[in-house]
Order: structure tokens, then C-alpha cells, then sequence
């Protein structure tokens, strides 16, 4: 069974869906772990689309985003094909195309996209010559990390192209929600316990003590899952704290977890 996007804020999704459904593209900022991916999901299921991904980093280049040439044979001989990547796939099929952690891609690499985000819909190609236009539906989602290591600010001109949500770290009772129907974890009292337990690792965070990785959603579901098999004590190294470099953070970590949980 495919897995909604949940948050305590009701206007996020409604809003995606607006905003995405009037042709706009849509900007995600976050922590991580607050459900950016996962609605992006949703977004790709509820308008019945295809979504087709990129995870950005320093080492994305063209190639990545518009595809590659290949040598293929073809009935005896050697043929020069380009595949394409996920950005010219989704414009041909009118798919969602959606930008993980864009802000983490370098500034020369994106621009390429700039036609392709406004009015025109449109891509010219530099590995082909050939010009691209999207088919009806071409929609687009990026999401970035805002201060997060290794992220740059966007370039202005890309960051007009986009109409933006702010997704907050959920609640409490957001977190034991979705631990209750996205975790194998079925014992109340312990989806209460991680709940509040999440809710001290945000207030950390919030406070510089802890990065946001190690407060993200997507570790406490870790968390209650290894928790179905395991000792919470244990749970907790494996899917937090043994995450971490820094001693710092794992000893605010542990000591959250003691008054939490009673580990020792």
C-alpha cells in the first residue's frame, strides 16, 4: 500500500495540489526527514502522473539531468543513440520531474533548466542540438535543505521559476500519527514515548545542539521499527545515534534518550 504525506499543517498538501495543478512548479524547503520526498510522491499518485527523479549533489552535470550518448548495434553496425535523462523523459512524457536537495548541485549545471521552468517549457539540448518541448502536464518539484552542509544559496533567477512550501519539523501527535501507520511498531505506548522523544531532539536541534539528520522522521521511523525486535536502548544506536560523528551530538543524544527511555 503506497504511503500518504502527513503533517500537522493541513494547508501543505491542499496547497501542492493547487499550485502544481495550475501548471506551476513547486519549491520545497526543510529539514530533512520532514516529508519533502514523500509528499512529492503523493503529489505523483494523487494527479495519476509518472515522476521521474534526480538527486543533486556536486558531481551532477549535464549529462545527469538530460542523458548521454552510447554506441548500440543495430542489425551489424555500431549506431550512436542518446538515452535520455530524467529531465528530457519527463518533458516528453509529461511527467513530474523532481529535484532532490537542488541546492546542492553547482550553480554552472542548472541555468540548462531555465527554459525548461518558465512559460516556454522548453530545452534545447547541447549533447544533440535537438530542441525539446514538454508535452501537457510537465510539472516540476524541487526541494532543498536551507543551510544544510555542502548547500548553496539559489542563484535568484532559478529561484523565481518556483512557487514555495515551507514544511516545519511535525508535531508530536503529527509523529505518533505517522509512526502508527508508516512503522511495524503497533505498541501505543512506545509510539508516545518516540513521539516525545522526537520532540526533544527537535527543540535540540532548534538549539544548535544536534544536526537535522538526527532528527528527522525518517530516523524515528527507523527507530520504532528495529524497536518491534530489539531493546529501545539498542534501537536507538542503530538508527540514531551511531549515525553521528560528532561525540557532542551523541552524547545529547544519549543523555535525551536516557530521560526518555531509562537507558543506561
Amino acid at each position: 500500500m503506497a504511503i500518504q504525506f502527513f503533517h500537522n499543517d493541513e494547508t501543505i498538501r491542499g496547497d501542492a495540489m493547487i499550485i502544481l495543478s495550475l501548471g506551476k512548479n513547486l519549491l520545497l524547503k526543510g529539514p530533512t526527514g520532514a516529508g519533502k520526498t514523500r509528499l512529492a510522491e503523493d503529489m505523483s499518485r494523487a494527479l495519476d502522473q509518472p515522476i521521474h527523479s534526480i538527486n543533486c549533489s556536486v558531481d551532477v552535470d549535464i549529462e545527469s539531468l538530460l542523458g548521454f550518448k552510447t554506441i548500440e548495434y543495430m542489425e551489424g553496425r555500431q549506431e550512436i543513440t542518446f538515452i535520455d535523462g530524467p529531465v528530457i523523459r519527463a518533458m516528453k512524457e509529461g511527467a513530474i520531474l523532481y529535484i532532490d536537495e537542488i541546492n546542492m548541485a553547482r550553480p554552472e549545471v542548472l541555468p540548462i533548466l531555465n527554459a525548461a521552468l518558465d512559460y516556454r517549457r522548453t530545452i534545447t539540448n547541447p549533447l544533440t542540438g535537438d530542441v525539446i518541448t514538454a508535452e501537457q502536464g510537465f510539472r516540476v518539484i524541487a526541494a532543498i535543505n536551507v543551510g544544510y552542509v555542502g548547500t548553496m544559496p539559489m542563484n535568484e533567477a532559478l529561484l523565481n521559476r518556483f512557487n514555495v512550501i515551507e514544511l516545519g519539523y511535525v508535531s508530536k501527535e503529527a509523529l505518533a500519527e505517522i509512526l502508527k501507520t508508516q512503522s511495524i511498531q503497533k505498541d501505543e505506548s512506545i509510539i508516545d514515548e518516540i513521539a516525545q522523544f522526537h520532540s526533544d531532539l527537535v527543540t535540540m536541534t532548534e538549539q544548535g545542539q544536534i544536526s537535522q539528520e538526527a532528527s528527522s522522521v525518517r530516523s524515528l521511523i527507523d527507530l520504532a521499527d528495529l524497536s518491534t525486535k530489539m531493546p529501545i536502548s539498542r534501537a536507538c544506536y542503530r538508527a540514531i545515534i551511531d549515525k553521528l560523528d560528532s561525540e557532542q551530538e551523541k552524547k545529547a543524544i544519549l543523555n535525551a534518550a536516557e530521560l526518555q527511555f531509562g537507558m543506561g
